[in-house]
């Protein structure tokens, strides 16, 4: 199987079958994404315990790669602390920018196999979208729906 292939099985995959795309109940941030260019449209649910992500999902609607991405980025991301997902945002998108060789691209499991979008630059926002978003959301307030602190958790 060429890459290519690879690459359009896994899209598809996390396409047609998303394991995230659901409601979140309990979700300590939620933030809504859009991508005005082509009308891809994300809510990001995040549960946030303790400084790690403890689950997370998404909604809305968008093209194959948009939704692809968003939910193998949180595949990467549940489990892991508020820290370690802004690292991996970091390189995804040095990825997308094709600032990273392959060795360093291990660490983005299935969302490798986006590297090629940095070569078609109107899937480059479809495929940040997500992580766009995620990173947005640590970084405002917009967020918790308790205090706004997009780090308390609660």
């Amino acid at each position: 199987m060429d890459t290519q292939e690879l690459y359009r099985e896994i899209l598809n995959e996390h396409n047609i079958n998303p394991s995230h795309k659901t409601d979140l109940e309990g979700a300590t941030l939620t933030l809504n994404g859009v991508n005005p260019s082509c009308g891809d449209n994300i809510t990001l649910n995040l549960k946030v315990e303790n400084g790690k992500i403890s689950d997370g999902s998404f909604t809305g609607s968008g093209c194959a790669v948009s939704q692809a991405s968003c939910d193998m980025m949180l595949d990467l991301v549940i489990g892991k602390t508020v820290d370690e997902a802004i690292r991996l945002n970091d390189i995804f998108m040095g990825m997308i920018r094709g600032e990273l060789s392959d060795d360093d691209l291990e660490e983005l499991d299935e969302a490798a196999s986006l590297k090629d979008i940095a070569k078609m630059p109107a899937r480059v926002k479809c495929a940040v979208l997500g992580w766009r978003t995620m990173k947005e959301m640590f970084e405002t307030n917009a967020g918790c729906k308790s205090c706004g602190n997009p780090h308390c958790g609660k």
